[in-house]
């Protein structure tokens, strides 16, 4: 059922929220077609909802809401248009432009060897020590990739490259721990989606 408190005219006021979905139109799987998604948002009341490449990343207006509530709708408007079950993370524009702040590596020249990692919530003291544990492992072998997690952001650093990365695949690697497994964009989306965020 739509959601009046997501439908442009109840509030004159919009708020800009990107959702990152996780896993889509990769190796053929959990296909997504970004237009036919812009089609079945704005079906659903969804205002100015704009996608940026076929990597999930999809900027919607709405008034004024939980991020948690749009996350929602937004999973739901997939479930109902695809039939698939596609992990939804969004943020607010507020957030998204503190995840460009707190980057500890802007000094990096090459936008693609920067990653952020959106993970579900902040990280406990267990999945912490699995993180630690793979960055050990991967420096063992002489690697230099690095990352840095503040708050729910994992930023990763690979400057050989993130195609080759020990650490890229570790952390892409299924896990059972649910509090690692976030989205991750490369910093050149990641400055895209605030660009069109703000405008």
């Amino acid at each position: 059922m739509r959601d009046e408190s997501l439908v442009k005219g109840h509030d004159v006021r919009m708020t800009t929220y990107i959702a990152l979905l996780r896993g889509v139109n990769v190796g053929g799987n959990n296909k997504v077609p970004m237009a036919v998604l812009r089609s079945a948002l704005e079906a659903d009341g969804f205002a100015n909802v704009r996608t940026y490449i076929q990597s999930g990343n999809v900027l919607v207006d709405a008034t004024r809401s939980s991020t948690d509530k749009v996350a929602a709708r937004v999973k739901a408007v997939i479930n109902t248009a695809f039939g698939l079950d596609i992990a939804t993370m969004v943020l607010d524009v507020a957030a998204l432009e503190r995840v460009a702040r707190d980057n500890p590596y802007s000094d990096e020249s090459d936008p693609r060897r920067v990653h952020a990692i959106f993970l579900p919530g902040v990280p406990d003291a267990d999945a912490e020590a699995r993180l630690k544990a793979m960055q050990e492992a991967v420096v063992l072998k002489g690697s230099s990739d690095t990352f840095t997690l503040i708050g729910s952001t994992l930023y990763l650093h690979t400057p050989d490259g993130f195609g080759t990365s020990d650490l890229a695949k570790a952390l892409s690697t299924k896990r059972s721990n649910e509090q690692l497994n976030g989205t991750g964009r490369n910093w050149a989306t990641v400055t895209t989606l605030l660009e069109m965020a703000r405008t």
